[in-house]
């Protein structure tokens, strides 16, 4: 039975779902606040935790950071209002395993924590192999080739560089699969057959660092109670990847350069030198560059590790390719599931095509994968799609609206907003804010069909 810290400050809607959960056969704790929280977790031991993003003594990303550095097997899975979804996205890439939107549906609810549960049981090492090898399915693996001119252009970057031991450098946006090109730069080089280890630079707290990336020797400080192998040692003869780079204080960039450097490396506590053979892909969504520039980030290890630079592109950068990878984690989302949905309505290909996606590849997933749990018939309906969803769309119409003002590019404003609505010209008026009449007296002007 897996264990579940609860953390919600509303009495009434914590006990509710604490009520769900056991009755779906969750053992669950809870807490009313941050401080409840802390003092739980030190007195028992969880296979989830649970939190409410706003808590009234703290708030609940600040919370799962804390978490996340004193117990990094336990995933954290936030729960937000619509409000705060952009949030609860950025959060994902900080460490969060997933997020619930209230109001809850029930599926999802238990979709959201089985999967929770099942994928760190998958990254997590077992206690005989110290080796801190990151786990994944192959489905994750699968490196999708996408339609798009940016897809192409991303593709062929992977297929030159990989043969070569060139250090790569993939700069893109939360979401945008960067692992996975880097993953996929692996299985095409000469190093396949060895280990690859992926490593989330922002989790490592930076006094810990140096252990978790050399290893240490048995009672070199305190906590150290067994000899530990470090990343380099274990990715020796093959890839390892360093997510999120620009998370590493600079002491830690100075200790990675001079392993870059030398490639040699000391684990603490040791008088000896272990020669390491590995080849470097590390991964940022941020302008290193600028950090270089305001004195953030060594100017030598942004050289060292940027011999060669691949862009991962955004959704928004590729939207030819939106439905290929609908249709994959559709596909994907089947075989796990058990189900055999066939596709997407019309309706529903329309609103993933007007939606944003801020939270890129890694939302689209999670979208496509709960609407496949939820579906009843063969396609994909939008009742199934969560209620942000049409929330968002809604306030990205309203923003778009600013941008259909009418002016010295009449012509080219009516086309577009023609365009937007599908030639629906009382929608195209109300985009333009102007009267329906003056659209008709517009479009005969201007000799538009």
């Amino acid at each position: 039975m897996s264990k579940i810290l609860l953390i919600e400050d509303d009495i009434s809607f914590c006990k509710l779902l604490e009520k769900f959960l056991i009755k779906k056969a969750y053992d669950v704790t809870i807490a009313f606040s941050a401080a409840e929280a802390r003092l739980a977790i030190k007195n028992e031991s969880f296979d989830l935790i649970l939190t409410d993003l706003r808590l009234p003594d703290s708030d609940g990303i600040g919370l799962m950071s804390e978490f996340k550095n004193d117990y990094p097997q336990i995933p954290v899975v936030l729960m937000t209002g619509y409000s705060d979804v952009n949030t609860a996205v950025k959060a994902i890439k900080n460490g969060a395993a997933d997020y619930i939107s209230k109001p809850f549906n029930p599926d999802e609810v238990l979709l959201v924590i089985t999967n929770a549960l099942q994928t760190f049981e998958e990254e997590i090492p077992s206690k005989e192999n110290k080796k801190p090898v990151k786990k994944q399915t192959s489905t994750e693996n699968e490196f999708v080739k996408g339609i798009s001119v940016a897809s192409k252009k991303l593709l062929d970057h992977i297929q030159l560089v990989s043969p070569t031991d060139m250090s790569v450098l993939i700069i893109g946006e939360s979401g945008t699969g960067k692992e996975i090109i880097a993953k996929s730069i692996h299985q095409q080089s000469n190093r396949k057959n060895n280990n690859f280890i992926a490593v989330d630079c922002g989790a490592i707290p930076k006094e810990l660092a140096a252990s978790e990336f050399f290893g240490h020797l048995k009672g070199s400080f305190t906590g150290a109670i067994s000899d530990k192998m470090g990343y380099f040692e274990a990715a020796n003869g093959g890839t390892l990847f360093l997510d999120e780079i620009g998370n590493l204080s600079y002491e830690n960039q100075i200790q990675l350069l001079r392993a870059l450097q030398e490639r040699k490396i000391k684990p603490v506590g040791s008088n000896k030198e272990i020669n390491v053979d590995i080849r470097i892909i590390t991964a940022t969504n941020e302008d290193l560059r600028e950090a270089v520039k305001n004195g953030d980030f060594r100017e030598d290890l942004y050289h060292r590790i940027n011999e060669f630079s691949i862009l991962s592109p955004s959704l928004k950068d590729r939207e030819e390719d939106l439905m290929v990878f609908a249709d994959y984690f559709l596909e994907k989302a089947n075989q796990q599931l058990n189900k055999d949905v066939i596709g997407f309505s019309p309706e529903v290909v329309a609103i993933f095509q007007n939606y944003n996606w801020p939270g890129n590849l890694r939302e689209l997933q999670n979208c496509v994968k709960r609407a496949t749990l939820l579906s009843r018939g063969n396609y994909i309906e939008s009742d199934v799609l969560p209620a942000e969803f049409f929330q968002v769309q809604k306030q990205d119409n309203a923003d778009t609206v600013s941008n259909f003002s009418l002016s010295e590019n009449e012509k080219e404003t009516i086309i577009h907003a023609l365009s937007k609505t599908q030639n629906n010209k009382s929608e195209a008026a109300k985009l333009l804010k102007i009267t329906r009449k003056t659209l008709y007296n517009k479009l005969k002007q201007y000799n538009i069909d």
